[in-house]
């Protein structure tokens, strides 16, 4: 099919989308009207562009059910104290004299299992916050300490970004969720040196700083913390185990009513549940969004000159998948926006170009969170307050979290190279 949209508009639609997301417009509408206008300058007309934005959206659909109903185990990891019970168990378990190494690995291991990255920094935050006063620690070195566990753990996580990498490539998401392992190994490594290594350049800036109340929750054993998460991998692995395929929108909500019957929350299911979808409406309603713009770069001529470009450049063709996930997650400050722009953009090209489709997947789901905490995201602004950071010193610490994200993603690339 000949592209009705031409590169220069849907690359318009995109820098737009940009444009207005910095100037504080919700990012939904910054993609949808970027979307619009870069359809009709690339040449598709008003009715055109609207079609191509819808059939962007609807591809959605998908992913943003499972997403939805993923709501209910965050919800529930949350609400119930399990998420911090885990935190805290780790922490405890490997001591203040590896401090920094306990809290990356807390937060990782807390959104491996499903909890949003954003919600898994604020979560960790607190208990990071009382060891960084007890042991002298800075800002800087504790939050990188979180962000870049968090990262790790994003890239094998059930997630949105790895939910919408998923289907775009039509992959059992455990397939996806274990390519990445080895990658999110080494990137947790590299956030503990790094992070260790600015946490020595004490500010003192916790000495003063009044406690904050805290929703306080019932002590919640290790086991029962546990075990809703537990309970999805199982059910999401026995595809690979026995032949039985449990689809992630069954899988993950089990594991939240799971959390929630062993804490003994039963009479607050809905509360939780409820909580939950909160948590979870935002990137459902941003997906949407996402698509639309998806839409316009798929049906525009933006990957066969990609394609083209690399070719001139003597690059390989399978390039395009950390660079395209790069690209899309530094232009939309989201992993989950960026990962399911790259993906559902060039899943068709790099496959037909015999990279295999998990292969690829994983190199752009790394890619995009090499530069998705820029200040045009919510992120950048979450994880900061989190820990009381003024936006100067979190800006400070973008290089350090790109760091991490190309680790995975160099990783990852070097993975497929050796087959």
């Amino acid at each position: 099919m000949v592209s009705q949209i031409s590169t220069l508009g849907a690359l318009v639609g995109l820098i737009l989308a940009i444009i207005l997301i910095i100037k504080k417009v919700h990012p939904a509408y910054s993609l949808i009207l970027g979307a619009l206008v870069g359809g009709v300058i690339g040449g598709a007309g008003l009715a055109g562009s609207v079609s191509e934005m819808v059939t962007g959206a609807q591809g959605m659909m998908s992913p943003v059910l499972r997403i939805m109903t993923s709501g209910i185990l965050a919800g529930a990891l949350i609400k119930t104290g399990s998420a911090e019970t885990i935190a805290e168990t780790i922490v405890k378990k490997l001591g203040e004299k590896r401090a920094i190494a306990a809290i990356a690995i807390a937060t990782m291991i807390i959104c491996a299992v499903g909890v949003f990255i954003d919600i898994a920094v604020i979560t960790v935050a607190p208990i990071a916050i009382a060891i960084a006063k007890k042991a002298d620690l800075s800002k800087a070195g504790i939050l990188l300490a979180m962000i870049g566990g968090g990262k790790a753990g994003n890239i094998i996580s059930p997630n949105p970004n790895t939910i919408a990498a998923s289907e775009a490539f039509q992959l059992d998401l455990t397939a996806l969720m274990a390519k990445n392992i080895i990658p999110a190994l080494v990137a947790l490594v590299v956030s503990i040196l790094l992070a260790g290594f600015l946490a020595k350049k004490v500010d003192h800036a916790f000495d003063n700083m009044e406690e904050e109340e805290a929703e306080h929750h019932t002590s919640v054993p290790f086991f029962q913390a546990i075990l809703g998460p537990v309970v999805v991998i199982a059910l999401l692995a026995l595809r690979s185990l026995v032949g039985v395929s449990v689809d992630p929108l069954i899988a993950l909500p089990i594991g939240g009513l799971v959390t929630i019957l062993v804490t003994g929350h039963s009479k607050h299911t809905v509360e939780y549940t409820e909580f939950g979808l909160s948590k979870v409406i935002g990137v459902s309603i941003l997906l949407i969004g996402t698509g639309t713009i998806a839409g316009i770069i798929k049906a525009s001529s933006l990957q066969v000159d990609m394609i083209h470009v690399l070719e001139a450049l003597n690059m390989p063709s399978f390039v395009l998948a950390p660079l395209s996930g790069i690209l899309m997650g530094t232009a939309t400050a989201s992993t989950t926006a960026g990962s399911t722009i790259a993906s559902q953009t060039f899943a068709a090209p790099l496959v037909s170009s015999g990279v295999p489709a998990v292969a690829a997947a994983a190199m752009i789901h790394a890619g995009a969170t090499v530069l998705d905490s820029l200040p045009h995201g919510s992120f950048f602004h979450a994880t900061g307050g989190s820990v009381f950071m003024s936006i100067e010193d979190r800006m400070k610490l973008i290089p350090y979290e790109a760091l991490v994200g190309l680790t995975s993603t160099i990783v990852a690339v070097i993975l497929y190279l050796l087959g």
